[in-house]
């Protein structure tokens, strides 16, 4: 399977890969060799395009140094599966979205994402199960892009328990919602919360 990498920068997409997109894709792609970030980075506020492509036969090559240029925060998070088959989503700053949260100093990022699954929805984890993906996100912290990247977990528990929303981290709901209603939540949430859904 090609590599690819979605890289999001607010409601906008760099996707760096192997493959060039369908003819019909209203995209802009752009040459690798001269690619500077952080030229790219101020542009696009001007720029009206909102998915770029990256192509290079090196994707991985081209990823890490994009990475290395830019400081980097690791999260965790999960897709918390129920004994009803409902998943659970929490409502923060008005967005459905997974539950998950920065790494401590000398964490593991499995034992992070539980700690946050758990501390954000005031359940506990019956079981942790195999990694699902990462997703990638730049914003800004004190002027600076930075490049946070979340590694998201396959979980279990049982949906009896008492649902209590970490308030304190700008969440206002937790909820199970069953696939066939994901729609609810796919026409408010994040497009790397999309990439998540997509495997599940």
């Amino acid at each position: 399977m090609a590599q690819k990498y979605n890289i999001y920068i607010n409601q906008k997409v760099l996707i760096i890969t192997s493959i060039r997109p369908n003819d019909g894709l209203d995209c802009q792609i752009l040459d690798v060799q001269g690619f500077e970030f952080e030229k790219f980075y101020k542009s696009l506020s001007k720029n009206p395009q909102a998915i770029f492509y990256l192509l290079t036969n090196e994707p991985k090559s081209v990823f890490k140094s994009f990475k290395n240029a830019l400081r980097v925060i690791e999260a965790a998070g999960g897709l918390v599966k129920s004994n009803e088959n409902k998943y659970l989503f929490i409502k923060r700053n008005g967005r459905w979205d997974l539950p998950k949260g920065k790494l401590e100093e000398g964490e593991r990022k499995r034992d992070a994402a539980m700690r946050e699954v758990e501390e954000e929805c005031g359940i506990t984890v019956k079981k942790l199960g195999k990694k699902l993906t990462k997703t990638y996100h730049v914003y800004e912290l004190k002027g600076k892009p930075v490049l946070k990247v979340s590694h998201w977990y396959e979980m279990s528990s049982k949906s009896n328990q008492k649902l209590i929303p970490q308030i304190e981290e700008g969440i206002t709901d937790v909820k199970w919602i069953s696939k066939k209603d994901w729609n609810l939540v796919k026409a408010n949430t994040y497009p790397s919360i999309l990439d998540v859904l997509a495997i599940a």
